[in-house]
């Protein structure tokens, strides 16, 4: 595997290394060793898997406070995403800044995501899985999230939004809950 960390600390696109032959090829997709050695916690707790129908589907922007906060490993091995990341670590210089990354079949990216992070991605096809690795149980008692299009967040979705589920349109705008927010996610 190939880790490269992205502009938010602790955050990395995983890129397979490839063993082809004429079968096709042969990857390592996950090892505790290698996380381990780049300061990544492998734990996985679960592992979902999400279907969406449409292009357009939105899911997000989902986080867990802790002491249930959650590190993902996402993929998508059908489809493709936009897969988008805000840093929600209030003593964090990039607090609040994003990082963007298409996953997709072709490409066999992984994004890792660390606790006390917000995730969501836009699907860009129809007919679009996702694979999510979690390193802590779900816990709805600490269960939240962040508008997709808060004008404060500055997200660039590339589509209409088709579909999202009532929740996550119920979330409310960072002005409204940010000194709860950065109460729960200090530690």
């Amino acid at each position: 595997m190939q880790f490269t960390e992205t502009k938010l600390k602790g955050a990395y696109v995983i890129d397979l290394e490839r063993r082809e032959d004429p079968r096709g090829f042969f990857a390592r997709a996950f090892c505790q060793k290698e996380f381990a050695a780049h300061g990544l916690k492998p734990i996985i707790a679960q592992t979902n898997v999400a279907y969406n129908f449409r292009k357009g589907t939105m899911r997000g922007m989902h986080f867990q406070f802790p002491p249930a906060a959650e590190t993902k490993l996402v993929r998508c091995p059908r489809g493709a995403i936009l897969d988008i990341i805000i840093d929600l670590r209030p003593e964090s210089r990039s607090y609040l800044h994003n990082v963007a990354v298409e996953l997709n079949e072709e490409n066999g990216r992984a994004l890792y995501v660390p606790e006390r992070f917000a995730h969501g991605y836009q699907t860009l096809r129809d007919n679009t899985e996702t694979s999510y690795q979690v390193g802590e149980f779900y816990a709805p008692e600490y269960e939240s999230g962040l508008m997709h299009d808060d004008p404060r967040l500055g997200l660039d979705w590339p589509l209409s939004v088709s579909v999202i589920s009532h929740k996550d349109r119920k979330f409310k705008l960072l002005d409204e809950i940010e000194p709860e927010l950065s109460r729960r996610m200090t530690i």
